[in-house]
């Protein structure tokens, strides 16, 4: 991949309050995210051996984390892929806009939040890959 090191995919750590009652990690926007979080969801009960299609976001930012358990984000600029495996709650994966990412290899029990710096926009997803390399490059 040869994104801009500032607007590239890159993990983030969260910070990881330590008690013997339980661990605590905090997510604060525009903290330890770089972006205004607007919308939150989460993925689960991911059937063994599915994984969650492809798209890319024209505007929309992503912190990916797994609450529980773990799987992979691949992710793609367009001239190449890169996977993360993410597997601690207080490790996130920041993905900017016009990057392709799908989700796979989820282990049993998995929970992936979400976090987006966007409400729910359907014109801003990007669901087709030939449309979005013309779109990164063109």
């Amino acid at each position: 991949m040869e994104s801009d090191v500032n607007n590239a995919p890159r993990l983030i750590e969260l910070p990881k309050i330590k008690d013997p009652r339980g661990n605590l990690t905090v997510i604060e926007s525009g903290m330890n995210v770089p972006f205004e979080v607007k919308r939150n969801y989460w993925i689960y009960d991911v059937p063994s051996g599915m994984w969650r299609d492809g798209h890319a976001f024209k505007t929309q930012e992503e912190l990916i984390v797994s609450l529980s358990g773990s799987f992979d984000v691949v992710v793609n600029d367009g001239t190449g892929e890169k996977t993360f495996h993410l597997a601690r709650p207080q490790i996130g994966l920041y993905v900017p806009p016009m990057t392709w990412r799908h989700l796979d290899n989820f282990s049993t029990n998995s929970v992936a939040l979400v976090l987006s710096s966007t409400h729910y926009d359907a014109d801003d997803y990007i669901e087709d890959f030939e449309l979005f390399k013309s779109l990164k490059h063109g």
